[in-house]
């Protein structure tokens, strides 16, 4: 369900398909007249419900700018050490660029904290076990596959930091709180005041699932982030862009 929620309905649907419900909503409900008492608490609400959202929304995306950061860091450091086995016999690269291979494509499928955590530290393992004409050369590579774990670090500290339930829980009470004050409130009963109404709500809850795929990596932007993994293993470890 949420797969077809986040990955199959694009953003220009979701506008359509809630222009269309609150459309329905804003010329059947019944309008009521508020006195200034419940004015003031839907300013209030409004308020809160914006002061919530935005700094949620932009910690959001500047996490995603983040994530990119250490994808392409890691991505780079990978890269630096394949280019550092070409001088390895074929057998021993091969074996070693195999299980670089794993990994990374592990990180691919699962995409969460913590992804590929076997398959490095096998190729940690692996370097620590060596014992051969080419130690130096494998020591170094341990030494840069222990280097990149402050990228992994950060890269599974981001991909954790997405917006919490108990946020979530506060969020959507303001939410429902505006939409119900916006869609009862008596301005007229003229249609474009009812298709205004139909499109602040529409609004407001575009920038929630906005919110959403920014949080689950859904989002067109947030795709991107993959991008070097992928390319490293299109061109065999020969580019990140």
């Amino acid at each position: 369900m949420g797969n077809l929620l986040f990955n199959k309905i694009r953003l220009s649907w979701y506008f359509d398909i809630f222009l269309i419900i609150f459309l329905v909503l804003a010329f059947n409900l019944p309008k009521i007249t508020f006195q200034g008492g419940a004015l003031t608490l839907f300013s209030v609400n409004s308020f809160l419900y914006g002061f919530y959202l935005a700094p949620i929304l932009t910690a959001q995306k500047t996490r995603i700018e983040d994530l990119h950061r250490a994808v392409r860091s890691e991505a780079s450091a990978i890269f630096g050490m394949m280019l550092h086995l070409k001088k390895l016999p074929e057998k021993l690269r091969n074996e070693l660029q195999s299980d670089m291979e794993l990994y990374i494509k592990k990180i691919l499928t699962e995409r969460k904290a913590g992804q590929g955590e076997k398959e490095y530290e096998k190729l940690i393992s692996y370097c620590l076990k060596y014992k051969g004409p080419h130690q130096i050369a494998i020591d170094q590579l341990l030494d840069r596959l222990i280097a990149n774990e402050q990228n992994r670090t950060q890269f599974s500290m981001l991909l954790s930091s997405k917006v919490f339930s108990h946020e979530w829980m506060v969020i959507m009470v303001l939410f429902f709180i505006t939409i119900g004050f916006v869609l009862v409130i008596k301005g007229g009963e003229h249609f474009a005041f009812n298709f205004v109404t139909a499109l602040l709500c529409t609004g407001l809850s575009m920038l929630l699932i906005i919110l959403a795929k920014l949080s689950n990596l859904t989002h067109k932007r947030a795709k991107q982030i993959w991008e070097p993994y992928e390319k490293l293993l299109k061109t065999h470890f020969y580019r990140i862009d």
